[in-house]
């Protein structure tokens, strides 16, 4: 066989030298944003140089390392050459630097309603629940029914980080006949541009300013749309273990869901405990906790549940009617599936809980 000869082609040296200069334009510019951030304020309150020796484990002091981890949102040895070519963990640890600076900055604001000192006295030494409410006063309402109903606990707090003032009264008119505190958190910044940093910033700040002043024995976080149908008590794991919940994977690190997880406070309470996310290292919301907490923990150990999915309507697909069953609460996954299927769907899961709820079926506004 004849040996196949280069394809000659007369604009093959330009197109070559095209692709080199866009090549060198893409650095140079890469470059040029590298120098402004390292001459920004942001990078100059960073801590975050190599921590790590040649076994991949840091030798700086563990209090000083948990700064550095939480400027660097990964180890250094996990970005590949390609990811230092484009500089990513310095622009990781910037960008990280960024979001924390504006989270701070939230911490800081005070509520918009609620008797902050008076949560506070009721939450010491006891067992709490804490909802984060955005919007739907009618999801809103069948939790604390359900919850009321079955599960053991002294105080349930909702957080109102909803959008709109209309819905958070909503809210806080259910809290009000159902017996549960109701706090309206201020205005939060990641509201608008990511919902998971934006739940994420509403639990560091019942954190911050509610839970932790206020030391109870346990408590636990749960999403608005996880309803329980029979008698539990997420508290009792808790007589075993320093924290239990659903557990979600990213990599070689673990974490526990958001929507569900309970802690012991004499076992966390003195952490640095970040129940954001890190999508630098594939953390969802509560994963940020992974540094401080989870890495110290054998996953294996955490009391789990049983979790099956479902499609909530009969003839449609999965990805498009998405529910869950975690254990013996219904989980009705509001925000993933067909939003043009959002009522029916809704009506679905009003089924499945009416055995629970033992009263007729009603209707109620769904805001945001």
């Amino acid at each position: 066989m004849r040996p196949r000869l280069p394809h000659s082609n007369k604009h093959a040296g330009r197109s070559n030298v095209g692709r080199v200069e866009k090549t060198h334009m893409l650095y140079i510019a890469r470059y040029q944003e590298t120098w402004m951030l390292l001459h920004s304020s942001f990078f100059k309150k960073l801590n975050w140089s190599a921590h790590e020796n040649s076994t991949g484990r840091s030798w700086l002091p563990s209090r000083v390392r948990l700064k550095a981890a939480a400027a660097v949102p990964k180890a250094l040895r996990e970005y590949d050459l390609r990811q230092w070519l484009r500089l990513q963990p310095l622009l990781h640890a910037v960008k990280s630097a960024r979001y924390r600076k504006i989270d701070r900055r939230f911490l800081r604001q005070p509520l918009k309603n609620g008797d902050i000192q008076g949560i506070r006295a009721a939450a010491r030494d006891r067992h709490v629940l804490i909802t984060v409410a955005f919007g739907d006063a009618q999801c809103l309402e069948l939790q604390l029914r359900l919850t009321r109903r079955f599960v053991r606990h002294d105080l349930h707090i909702v957080a109102d980080n909803s959008i709109s003032e209309a819905s958070a009264r909503d809210n806080r008119q259910v809290c009000a006949t159902h017996g549960a505190a109701h706090v309206r958190l201020p205005t939060n910044p990641w509201t608008a541009r990511s919902p998971s940093r934006s739940h994420g910033a509403a639990l560091n700040w019942m954190w911050h300013n509610i839970l932790k002043p206020a030391a109870p024995t346990a408590f636990g976080f749960l999403d608005q749309d996880l309803f329980p149908t029979q008698p539990c008590d997420p508290f009792e794991p808790l007589e075993v273990a320093p924290f239990h919940g659903d557990l979600r994977r990213a990599g070689s690190r673990w974490y526990l869901w958001a929507g569900y997880c309970f802690f012991r406070f004499d076992a966390v309470g003195r952490k640095p405990l970040d129940f954001g996310l890190d999508w630098f290292a594939g953390l969802d919301t509560g994963g940020a906790n992974w540094e401080a907490l989870y890495r110290y923990m054998d996953p294996s150990t955490v009391p789990q549940r049983p979790i099956t999915a479902f499609a909530a309507l009969p003839g449609v697909e999965l990805r498009r009617a998405y529910c869950e069953w975690r254990g013996s609460w219904l989980h009705e996954v509001g925000l993933d599936g067909d939003l043009s299927l959002k009522a029916k769907k809704r009506e679905a899961v009003l089924r499945l809980l009416a055995p629970a709820l033992e009263v007729p079926l009603g209707s109620a506004r769904q805001g945001n």
